[in-house]
């Protein structure tokens, strides 16, 4: 295990040279690393850089640490994850001596998130890195800030920094509904009750709130909801699955300052169809309703029932 996770670690620190050799360092206007021939179309890859991202894999591909450690300059230093420095070419080679040793086949997939150049000769690149191993086991994944410079004809990694590669999250879309995370009681009518509970799941990537309804302390319908964040549409969305087998989804639409209306489509276990437009009022940090509106089943009207009035029993850190 823990020569694997050197292996994650250093191949990390060469990701970001590898994108930039192929990409031609953001096509930048470096000069290319042989004259083009004449009546060479304007705005082709300069040969030299095809040519040494070619070899930038081969060497990588043969687990040739001294190969992978001569596309850094003489001084160019790696921290990894945990702020362990190698600085050097030296020092880099015995990394990844230990490296290869240990792993082979392994394969790397990067993501450049933003590149920027500095002057023609110095490129800085964000970005994020992946490796498999060859045994199909669990990747590792990290971020990394990369300064890349120009010496003679070619392109040479000066530092990389690692950092822990967080998951992606979709909790700024829900800045507006963070008040709803806790556990909330309340009754709309004498005898008539029920509960809702939001917390956050997946990185904070959905909502998920488990509700009831009871009537005279017997439970009438119940269910759990999956709040998202529609990256097409731009919208949040939400699917509903009730206790007595019949399912929702519903769009979600902020009105005002403090509503939210929730335009549902849903099938009862029975093969019914129903639709509603569900609003749901904050009425205060402690307090909310909830009032189903233009209910109709397989088409039908049905007259609104009376709101149901939730207060908060404890709340959640958002």
């Amino acid at each position: 295990m823990r020569t694997r996770r050197w292996f994650g670690l250093a191949l990390g620190l060469i990701a970001s040279l590898a994108f930039a050799l192929i990409l031609g360092v953001g096509k930048m206007p470096a000069q290319p690393d042989q004259p083009k021939a004449k009546g060479e179309a304007k705005g082709e890859q300069p040969p030299g850089k095809g040519k040494r991202a070619q070899e930038f894999i081969a060497a990588f591909n043969k687990g040739d640490a001294k190969a992978v450690a001569g596309f850094w300059t003489p001084t160019g230093d790696y921290v990894d994850q945990i702020g362990r420095q190698f600085k050097g070419r030296a020092a880099i080679e015995k990394l990844y001596e230990k490296v290869f040793a240990g792993q082979k086949g392994a394969k790397l997939s990067i993501t450049v998130t933003s590149r920027k150049e500095v002057t023609p000769d110095v490129v800085m690149e964000d970005g994020i890195t992946e490796v498999t191993p060859a045994d199909g086991g669990p990747s590792t994944s990290a971020r990394f800030a990369a300064v890349l410079v120009k010496q003679g004809d070619n392109w040479f990694i000066e530092s990389v920094r690692e950092s822990v590669d967080h998951p992606p999250s979709n909790a700024e879309h829900f800045e507006d509904l963070e008040w709803l995370l806790g556990d909330w009681t309340g009754e709309s009518r004498k005898g008539e009750s029920g509960t809702a509970s939001y917390d956050w799941a997946e990185n904070r990537n959905f909502i998920i709130c488990t509700f009831t309804t009871t009537l005279n302390d017997i439970p009438v319908v119940g269910g759990t909801q999956w709040i998202a964040w529609d990256a097409i549409d731009k919208e949040v969305r939400s699917w509903s699955f009730y206790s007595g087998g019949g399912f929702g989804e519903a769009t979600w639409t902020k009105n005002g300052g403090n509503k939210w209306l929730l335009k549902t489509t849903a099938r009862t276990a029975g093969g019914q169809k129903v639709s509603a437009t569900n609003v749901l009022t904050r009425v205060d940090d402690n307090h909310l309703t909830f009032q189903m509106t233009k209910l109709t089943v397989d088409g039908k009207s049905i007259p609104d029932p009376s709101p149901l009035k939730l207060k908060r029993v404890n709340g959640k850190e958002p």
